[in-house]
């Protein structure tokens, strides 16, 4: 395994400023925070892609996600919504491959916004959704 920030975290080698933190997983503060509160939830065990976690250890960060985003709801930062980000592969602009969900709070008009480029809101037949849907499903 190359060098990986958020193991060194996680060990105390490097500093983190952790709001949770069990036997699977771990919930620190992002370095870059474009809002106020935005945390980083890692499963303990270091795994680079979504594929490679437990089943317990991926619904253990999701529950803690949930946790979370109560917690930032009463907090007193500024939070209007939030939105849960994981970025799986380089493709999907994943730049630590450390399994990571983003928490990031949200306010009307902040301009954050997952945007997708022009010609991208396409809007396939039935036929090809349930022919993508029976490829998908049969390698589950």
């Amino acid at each position: 395994m190359r060098h990986c920030v958020f193991c060194d975290i996680l060990s105390g080698e490097a500093e983190g400023s952790f709001v949770y933190r069990d036997d699977l997983c771990a919930a620190f503060m992002d370095i870059h925070q474009p809002l106020a509160g935005k945390v980083l939830i890692v499963p303990v065990r270091h795994a680079a892609a979504l594929a490679e976690l437990p089943p317990e250890t991926a619904g253990r960060m999701f529950q803690v996600a949930q946790r979370l985003v109560a917690a930032l709801r009463r907090s007193g930062l500024p939070c209007d919504g939030v939105n849960l980000f994981l970025a799986d592969g380089r493709a999907a602009g994943q730049d630590v491959f450390h399994v990571h969900l983003h928490v990031l709070p949200r306010v009307a008009g902040d301009g954050i916004a997952l945007r997708f480029g022009p010609g991208h809101a396409r809007y396939p037949s039935r036929v090809e959704l349930d022919r993508l849907a029976a490829q998908i499903a049969g390698a589950l």
